[in-house]
């Protein structure tokens, strides 16, 4: 909204969901008589379950619905109706819904398919019926949706078509796709995992996950919020809202049609390495949101999340009475980066001092098949004083002696001193399907269970994990000196004006120009159009110098020989110039050489690469990781979505293996890695400035040893 404050606009778009998520007065269009249809069970679901407002069913061919009076219109209703369902043929929808705009209906929810899903009239007539929303202030949900549920006993509201109404908790849960919906709600159910609210958003026409996020940050009974995406409608402005809410409340994402977005066509490397995966990775990297991988791992970290503290480190240690699953558990961690500390002797001692011989306590704790349920509890007291763990796992496979109930409440009389000092604990019963061990009623406390062990070590992960990210610095984009804007703006109208061509590549010298004026280091270089000019050029640069083929139609010099590096002499020089125009000449390529560019050999230093591209949803997505020849090849690269601030730049350079070449490797001196912190920030100020920059690879970029920075050996800038 144009002219609001961020702060107010916000405020404005929670309360107007109030309408849809809370309302007093639901009308329900399309409520039909016949058994099995939408209609039908929605409406009958909303009286099964005890909404708390006023429900009126809305059909002109029918006079009761489950022996409730109907209206022929909302416009007959006598009483106010803050929420409107409308479940009827799409083409019906739009006078529909200028009937509730006349109402003064506040919400409508959107059943019905046959929108912008299915084809190009049914994207018209979204956008018809989005025009009428906005035009009467209405806030809409859908269309091609499966409803909400709010599970607040003050509102106990079903409004979907399934028969499924989850227990009461401290989960939210928003997703895209209606089918899933079902499936969503049947197995929390299943498992006794409590929702606060379920939104099935559908088309998303009006409210969005980033609608929902905001209301949710702000609701009480939400501790949790889960999404399933299959879309971003507004990157950026989810990147804005969700950095936000992740410092309070945990936000737990999982994103179908993932395989679907393979490399696109592009003139660069980082162009080409920029998929719509890597860019939503790095949109989640930025914000703190957990991403996961399926639904199960979904519910697995949320419940984790909603009952126990994040794990404060990484130390685990395991209690189990089978072996063989202690040790899956134990390799699990470790394959997740979690860590299975030895313990001390003392801990050794106290635990062989009550446990059988046949136990093994190092870690795992194997307390073998005959171990009690009093085994458990002196177990676990023990390890709750050790100070050298932060997360328990318990193991129990139902053997034939001790009751599993028996072994929960040991549990349970323990876990209250784990939460007093801060540590995680989670459970796994073979076999069980519950969502946890209820400890204290009135706390709402839980312990976590997990029908099979290795289940736990991805839950633990993902939370240590944001217990990490929740302790590092929110980060600033700074302030840098060095920065002629107006310069690098000359060199970008200049190129665009002298050529009518676009894209347009620009320039060698430019490219150095422009670079410079950004405070970016670059090795000297000079282009030459003939051999002569080479060799002259060459000279005045001094030996040994690289010979590059210069050229806007080759971007990978390398694969037709179009590099020759040391070139010592004049001599070289010269036979490098031939050497290059005739292997393209071989190849059929000669027209596509425009000369050569002589430069400043470095030979010293780390290669990595720093490129941008340009995303249509996302926008300027920056990338750094190992460069050279085999950039693509090998992929150890990582992507952050433009502006980048001091912590973003930190975390890419350290967040790629080739960062371990960094520190020193084999007797080389470590590298300057905060020159290369200072490089991708420019990089960023740079297509802040000029948004002209389509593509940009810095490849390769050469990290020098520490104190000394780095040079940028060969670059290429695509304008468009």
């Amino acid at each position: 909204m144009e002219g609001i404050p961020l702060e107010q606009e916000k405020d404005f778009d929670v309360a107007s969901l109030d309408a849809v998520l809370k309302p007093r007065s639901i009308a329900v269009i399309g409520a039909s008589r016949k058994n099995l249809t939408i209609g039908n069970k929605l409406f009958r679901n909303l009286l099964q379950n005890e909404f708390t407002g006023v429900v009126y069913p809305v059909n002109p061919n029918a006079k009761v619905v489950a022996a409730v009076s109907t209206y022929p219109s909302v416009l007959d209703i006598p009483g106010e109706v803050d929420l409107a369902i409308i479940i009827t043929p799409a083409q019906t929808v739009p006078q529909l819904m200028e009937d509730c705009g006349q109402k003064g209906v506040r919400g409508v929810i959107i059943i019905s398919a046959g929108f912008a899903e299915s084809s190009p009239e049914g994207r018209a007539r979204q956008d018809e019926i989005l025009e009428i929303a906005r035009r009467y202030g209405m806030r809409l949900v859908g269309p091609n949706c499966m409803g909400i549920i709010n599970t607040d006993p003050e509102v106990s509201m079903n409004a979907t078509f399934s028969a499924v109404f989850p227990p009461i908790g401290g989960i939210a849960m928003g997703t895209q796709s209606g089918a899933r919906g079902g499936a969503i709600l049947e197995y929390a159910r299943n498992l006794n995992i409590g929702l606060s609210t379920f939104v099935s958003i559908g088309n998303k026409a009006d409210v969005s996950s980033n609608d929902l996020l905001q209301y949710w940050e702000k609701d009480p009974s939400t501790k949790v919020i889960l999404l399933y995406l299959e879309s971003f409608g507004n990157p950026k402005k989810f990147v804005r809202i969700a950095r936000s809410i992740t410092h309070t409340k945990p936000v737990v994402a999982v994103r179908g049609g993932r395989t679907l977005t393979g490399s696109r066509a592009a003139a660069s490397h980082t162009g080409a390495l920029a998929t719509a995966e890597v860019a939503s990775e790095a949109l989640f990297a930025q914000t703190g949101v957990i991403r996961v991988d399926t639904l199960e791992e979904l519910f697995d970290v949320a419940n984790l999340l909603s009952h126990q503290p994040s794990p404060r480190g990484k130390r685990v240690a395991i209690v189990t009475n089978g072996g063989g699953p202690g040790i899956m558990t134990a390799d699990a961690c470790a394959d997740r980066g979690l860590e299975l500390q030895p313990l001390s002797d003392e801990t050794v001692s106290k635990l062989r001092s009550f446990l059988s011989a046949r136990a093994s306590v190092t870690n795992p704790i194997d307390m073998t098949a005959e171990a009690s349920a009093e085994e458990y509890r002196q177990v676990l007291e023990i390890l709750a004083r050790y100070d050298g763990i932060d997360i328990v796992i318990v193991i129990f496979i139902p053997p034939i002696l001790t009751q599993a109930e028996a072994v929960a409440n040991a549990i349970r009389e323990l876990a209250p001193e784990f939460r007093r000092r801060g540590k995680t604990l989670v459970a796994s019963f073979m076999g069980s399907r519950s969502a946890g061990i209820e400890y204290d009623s009135e706390g709402g406390g839980c312990i976590p269970l997990f029908t099979f062990p290795e289940r736990t070590a991805g839950a633990l992960a993902r939370a240590y994990e944001y217990s990490q990210w929740l302790q590092r610095p929110k980060g600033v984009v700074p302030k840098l000196t060095g920065i002629n804007k107006e310069k690098a703006e000359d060199v970008v109208a200049s190129a665009l004006k002298q050529s009518s061509t676009r894209p347009l590549w620009l320039e060698a010298s430019s490219v150095s120009d422009l670079l410079n004026s950004y405070g970016i280091k670059v090795a000297v270089s000079k282009s030459a159009k003939t051999a002569k000019d080479a060799t002259r050029v060459a000279e005045e640069i001094g030996f040994p110098v690289a010979v590059k083929l210069l050229s806007d139609k080759i971007i990978h010099k390398t694969e037709v020989g179009g590099v020759i590096l040391s070139c010592c002499s004049s001599g070289d020089v010269k036979q490098a110039f031939n050497q290059i125009r005739e292997r393209l000449e071989g190849l059929g390529r000669a027209d596509e050489m425009q000369g050569v560019t002589i430069q400043q050999m470095i030979s010293e230093g780390i290669e990595v690469i720093v490129g941008l591209t340009q995303d249509p949803s996302f926008g300027p997505l920056i990338m750094f990781g190992m460069g050279g020849i085999y950039a693509e090849f090998l992929r150890d690269i990582t992507f952050r979505i433009h502006p980048l601030t001091d912590v973003d730049v930190q975390d890419m350079v350290r967040s790629v293996k080739v960062h371990q070449l960094f520190a020193g490797w084999r007797g080389s001196k470590p590298s300057d890695v905060k020159a290369l912190e200072d490089l991708l920030l420019r990089v960023s100020a740079m297509v802040e400035d000029l948004p002209q920059i389509a593509e940009m690879d810095l490849n390769p970029v050469k990290a020098q040893e520490q104190g000394k920075g780095y040079v940028v050996v060969d670059a290429r800038i695509l304008l468009s």
